[in-house]
């Protein structure tokens, strides 16, 4: 009996100890584990916010350039199609599945012989019609999850401008590049949840029983870009690129009294749809803001900004050219070796000569035109609301010898973006005036809210005047010079060429490898847009055949579609 007694105190010590492990030292958990039996909770995704183009001027009309789908998550429960009392075997399901989601039969048939799993992903992002085909079939096992995809009807039209979306490894929509990347958290919303009790069978309680938060959608955002200008420039550069054997090119268009981006083209692209299959990654980046080059003769205009602002030249101050400079051990040479005897500084941009650059940066000083470079919005980030943008590089003017200053004044041994450059030129159309580039004219909140952006005045970097008279010594590039055909009939139209040779690894220039830019605005006398026309890298030798053609093409259309009459 002492032996009995003494066993029932030490069950009933045992029964104590336990319920006192269960209930209070891990109490918590085993609630924990115990709610999550009868307790679901579903994540509710929220639509990611769309992205529009301008369309109609007149009637505020916009255009879609990235929009939302659903597709589908082909799933399987290889349980349920292993079942020997199923209609259909695995080996036939496995085919029907392969030719309708164009798969490979083998690596299907894989999946589905895992008969100790419920859950085997066969496809994602499978389109509607694709998923009404297979549930024709009535495949026992085979259910399909809908997943919110993203739509760019445009396709490669503006492509590095809107970037891509696709999944982060928990399977959610993750912005990159482009206006996806910068504004992923504006339009990817907050997402909410949906937390019920289950039922024997698993499934949820009455509604009225369960805890919703609402998922908020991401805001919509709309363009400054003019989907018809964005459309014709796309073109016209394409045309080139072809015409020319360009490796690339880029063109911006923008409103230099506010800074408004009308066009932002980049070629080659890529198809935002099907960014997977792009093999070569490096044309997700866009190259108006993510490639800085040295710019050649187009910085001349720059150059003699600086030092028109500072009374340092006047359009009609002479110097002599005998087509070289020695400076130390070092000879700065004029295109083609040429020599052009004495000249104006209107004929410094008209002709593009290199020393007659010097001569100009020379008579501000160095420490100056470094202040006017910056100034201008070198070797700073322009702030444009687009992932991936650099800043270029101006580094060589912190070196006080006087070679560095040579060779900035006419674009060579410092680097910019193409947005950076158009818009410098866009202060010298607008009176010395820098905006700051926009591409975003309002952001739509799901609540109905609008934010609408106006422009931001960033400095005035030269006055009034010396805008006017350099404004007036570009129309003779167009006019006289090596821009004659980016002239329109009946506008003044002034602008600069530039033909630099592109430095290889080791610094060295390559023979016959240049980048070629046109840089322009019209009318001069009250400017409505400012261009950037690239090539890289294209067959012929100059700028003025290749880049100051197509800036006159698209000039052309831009003065007739914004109605501008002539003025000459």
């Amino acid at each position: 009996m002492f032996v009995i007694k003494i066993g029932f105190v030490l069950f009933a010590l045992a029964i104590i100890s336990r319920l006192f492990i269960l209930q209070i030292w891990q109490g918590a958990r085993y609630s924990t584990l115990a709610e999550n039996k009868h307790i679901l909770k579903k994540e509710l995704l929220p639509e990611r916010g769309r992205i529009f183009f301008q369309n109609d001027k007149k009637t505020g009309e916009l255009a879609p350039l990235a929009l939302n789908k659903d597709t589908f998550i082909v799933v399987a429960d290889p349980k349920i199609i292993n079942d020997p009392k199923a209609d259909v075997s695995p080996s036939h399901a496995a085919r029907i599945l392969a030719k309708k989601l164009d798969i490979d039969e083998m690596q299907v048939a894989f999946k589905l012989k895992n008969s100790g799993s419920r859950y085997e992903i066969i496809k994602k992002q499978v389109d509607l019609a694709a998923v009404e085909e297979l549930k024709l079939e009535k495949l026992a096992g085979i259910y399909f999850e809908r997943q919110p995809a993203r739509f760019y009807p445009e396709k490669e039209m503006a492509s590095q401008v809107v970037g891509f979306s696709g999944l982060s490894d928990d399977g959610k929509p993750v912005g990159h590049y482009g206006l996806e990347g910068y504004f992923n958290d504006l339009l990817s919303g907050k997402p909410g949840y949906m937390l019920g009790e289950s039922d024997a069978t698993g499934g949820w309680l009455p509604l009225a029983g369960r805890e919703v938060e609402e998922a908020t959608n991401g805001a919509d955002l709309v363009l400054t870009i003019d989907k018809t200008i964005e459309y014709i420039a796309c073109q016209k550069l394409s045309e080139g690129i072809a015409e020319y054997k360009a490796k690339g090119g880029t063109v911006i268009i923008l409103n230099p009294k506010t800074g408004a981006i009308l066009a932002m083209c980049d070629s080659p692209g890529f198809d935002p749809n099907s960014y997977q299959k792009t093999k070569n990654i490096s044309v997700f980046n866009n190259s108006a803001i993510f490639t800085a080059y040295e710019p050649g003769s187009v910085f001349k205009a720059i150059t003699m900004a600086g030092a028109l602002d500072a009374g340092a030249v006047t359009p009609d101050t002479i110097y002599f050219d005998k087509g070289f400079i020695q400076l130390g051990s070092q000879i700065i040479k004029n295109a083609a070796n040429k020599s052009y005897g004495n000249q104006t500084m209107t004929g410094v941009l008209k002709e593009s000569i290199n020393t007659g650059a010097y001569f100009a940066a020379h008579a501000i000083g160095h420490k100056d035109f470094k202040n006017y470079t910056r100034d201008f919005g070198f070797g700073v980030t322009t702030g444009v609301e687009l992932d991936t943008e650099v800043t270029g590089n101006i580094s060589s003017l912190e070196k006080e010898k006087e070679i560095y200053l040579a060779t900035a004044s006419f674009g060579q041994g410092i680097t910019a973006t193409p947005m950076q450059l158009v818009s410098a030129f866009g202060a010298i159309a607008n009176q010395g005036k820098l905006f700051q580039p926009y591409i975003v004219s309002e952001i739509k909140q799901p609540d109905g809210v609008v934010e609408k952006k106006n422009p931001k005045l960033v400095r005035q970097v030269i006055s009034a005047r010396a805008a006017r008279l350099l404004s007036g010594m570009l129309t003779t590039v167009v006019r006289d010079g090596h821009g004659k055909q980016a002239g329109v009939a009946g506008y003044y139209i002034g602008g600069k060429t530039g033909t630099a040779q592109i430095a290889g690894p080791n610094g060295e220039y390559l023979d016959g490898s240049t980048n070629q830019t046109f840089i322009g605005f019209g009318p001069v006398d009250d400017p409505a847009f400012v261009m950037l026309v690239k090539y890289e890298e294209p067959e012929r030798m100059y700028a003025e055949y290749t880049a100051v053609p197509i800036f006159g093409k698209i000039a052309k259309f831009l003065l007739q579609y914004l109605e501008i009459p002539p003025n000459k």
